[in-house]
């Protein structure tokens, strides 16, 4: 009996039977006659889906549903961008194009969620700080998420935080490494100035369009 099979059957019985993340699984032994398979296999594809986030095994406490993440995601993303970086920098190139397609894509839906008045007080305190630490000519990695996660948590989407939070922070690896002159800190706040300016209006063609020209700063470096 192959591996892929006994996971597709671990993942069916978790499903079938409605269990969630935390939830507790049977032991090995009931594992076993359950699923009718022997414990070796049973181990190695158990060992499998422990490495995609699917089960969680908690030594000496048992076997449990987990929490599945995108952290696979995120390390074969990063591991393709560094190898990209030697060569013709095609995937930090389309790393940063499915962000931007996200991110514009997302700009009726974003607009719609701050048209009342004070919902953008937070980012305008965010936009804040990043304009003073880049008159100190200081970057502001933690600021620059910041801004772009509260424009997406009023979605409720848990899963465009969590895509882009892989696309944001692997490309941050090699941010500094690419070639051209980087864009000064001055540069990035006023991108996130003008993105926030646009929000205001409440006008989706005109926040998507800042949107993308938060992008280009970065883009004319691939053309170095």
């Amino acid at each position: 009996m192959n591996q892929s099979f006994i996971r597709d059957r671990m993942k069916s019985f978790i499903l079938e039977r409605g269990l969630k993340a935390g939830d507790p699984l049977p032991n090995e032994q009931d594992l076993m006659v359950q699923l009718g398979v022997g414990r070796h296999p049973l181990r190695e594809a158990m060992k499998a889906l422990q490495a995609v986030g699917i089960i969680e095994i908690r030594h000496g406490h048992g076997t449990y549903v987990g929490q599945v993440t995108l952290q696979s995601l995120e390390d074969g993303l990063a591991f393709r961008m560094s190898q990209s970086m030697a060569g013709d920098l095609s995937d930090v190139r389309n790393v940063l194009e499915v962000r931007q397609a996200l991110e514009v894509g997302l700009a009726e839906d974003v607009v719609a969620h701050f048209a009342t008045p004070g919902s953008c007080d937070r980012l305008d305190e965010i936009v804040a700080r990043m304009e003073s630490k880049a008159a100190q000519g200081e970057y502001f990695p933690d600021e620059d998420w910041a801004f772009h996660q509260a424009l997406y948590e009023p979605l409720g989407n848990a899963l465009v935080i969590d895509l882009l939070s892989v696309f944001w922070r692997t490309f941050a690896q090699v941010d500094a490494r690419l070639p051209g002159a980087r864009y000064t800190p001055a540069d990035a706040a006023a991108w996130h100035r003008d993105l926030l300016t646009a929000l205001k209006t409440g006008i989706p063609d005109t926040y998507a369009h800042s949107m993308k020209d938060h992008f280009v700063g970065i883009r004319t470096r691939f053309d170095a």
